[in-house]
């Protein structure tokens, strides 16, 4: 598809603050609060979810909740658990993993993005990434481009819009938090992007990206 057809296309709209449901996962997205608008110590978190937030610097810790709380509500609603009894904790890696009742719930696959202005977090069986990229910082996405997406993608993208930027950038992290590894490494060029309206990776993987206001949001399922 060339940069014309990718610009004719449009990413479809999600509404923030319901549970929506793409090809088996669960996803939600909301406006990020602000650093005064989240209540801390926040009463739906457990003791070692507090500990986790105490060490983080105090910028942090705002998004951070914002995240975890989306993640209980979802793992909360797929087991019929009170969110009190979940919690969501860091692997050795970073990676969010669910805890219900003290312990761990390894048939559920989580993931959690945020931005400045927004926040997002699935839920699958199946391992999966969830990402999100402010169309504004599309400037920021072609100076690190070269080292992220190889030239075919480059040109399937086009460097001219915003959202065509944000939206592949998106993809491609969601699909290595879906494989837990680095955006940063050699592990993007490693999936291939395919096409972008609609999303399609290479590998055993799902795709599909949205926006969400200002930010375009990528989900990727990527089987085992």
């Amino acid at each position: 598809m060339s940069p014309a057809a990718v610009a004719a296309g449009a990413f479809p709209p999600i509404a923030p603050g319901g549970v929506h449901r793409w090809g088996g996962a669960a996803l939600i997205v909301a406006r990020r609060p602000g650093p005064h608008e989240a209540p801390w110590p926040s009463p739906g978190l457990s003791p070692a979810e507090r500990r986790v937030v105490r060490a983080l610097p105090a910028w942090r810790r705002a998004e951070w909740l914002a995240g975890r709380l989306l993640a209980k509500r979802l793992v909360g609603g797929a087991l019929a658990a009170p969110e009190r009894e979940v919690e969501i904790l860091p692997r050795d890696d970073g990676s969010p993993y669910a805890v219900v009742g003290g312990s761990p719930v390894p048939a559920l696959n989580v993931s959690i993005s945020h931005t400045a202005r927004h926040v997002a977090a699935a839920l699958a069986p199946e391992p999966v990434g969830v990402d999100l990229c402010e169309a504004g910082s599309a400037d920021a996405v072609r100076r690190v481009a070269d080292h992220v997406f190889s030239p075919a993608e480059l040109a399937l993208i086009g460097t001219d819009r915003a959202d065509a930027l944000a939206g592949a950038w998106a993809l491609k992290e969601a699909a290595v938090k879906a494989d837990r590894s680095g955006v940063f490494g050699s592990a993007p060029r490693g999936v291939a992007l395919l096409g972008l309206t609609p999303p399609l990776l290479g590998g055993r993987r799902r795709a599909m990206v949205w926006r969400a206001g200002g930010a375009l949001l990528a989900l990727v399922l990527a089987r085992p």
